[in-house]
């Protein structure tokens, strides 16, 4: 099992940056792929990004281009740079993690962290 804490979240301006980081603990960090989603007020939770063991990374279309996922798994921690910010990107940003090689379009629900807030706001 893993448990992971998400940090880095804060007020920025539209067109700023942030880098948020999710840091692991508890198991063998290489074996899972580790997934970045959002939930805004009102909204569902979407899957933003998502990076393999082994460092490939996949995108939603909604940030692609404009978000940079990556890891360090000598200090178990995954980052999500966030350039180019839009207030549409205000949320409460958190990670998940799975076993195996996963994708924007396998990566289960599992693992959670608590959530970090990000405000996009002039």
């Amino acid at each position: 099992q893993v448990q992971l804490v998400e940090s880095g979240g804060g007020l920025v301006q539209p067109g700023g940056s942030l880098r948020l980081s999710c840091a692991a603990s508890g198991s063998i960090f290489g074996i899972y792929s580790i997934g970045w989603s959002r939930q805004a007020p009102g909204k569902q939770r979407e899957l933003v990004a998502v990076i393999t063991g082994g460092g490939s990374p996949s995108y939603a279309d909604s940030v692609k281009g404009r978000f940079s996922i990556s890891r360090d798994n000598t200090k178990k921690t995954v980052y999500l740079q966030m350039n180019s910010l839009k207030p549409e990107d205000t949320a409460v940003y958190y990670c998940n993690a799975a076993q195996g090689h996963r994708s924007i379009v396998t990566m289960p629900p599992t693992y959670w962290g608590q959530g970090t807030q990000v405000t996009v706001s002039s």
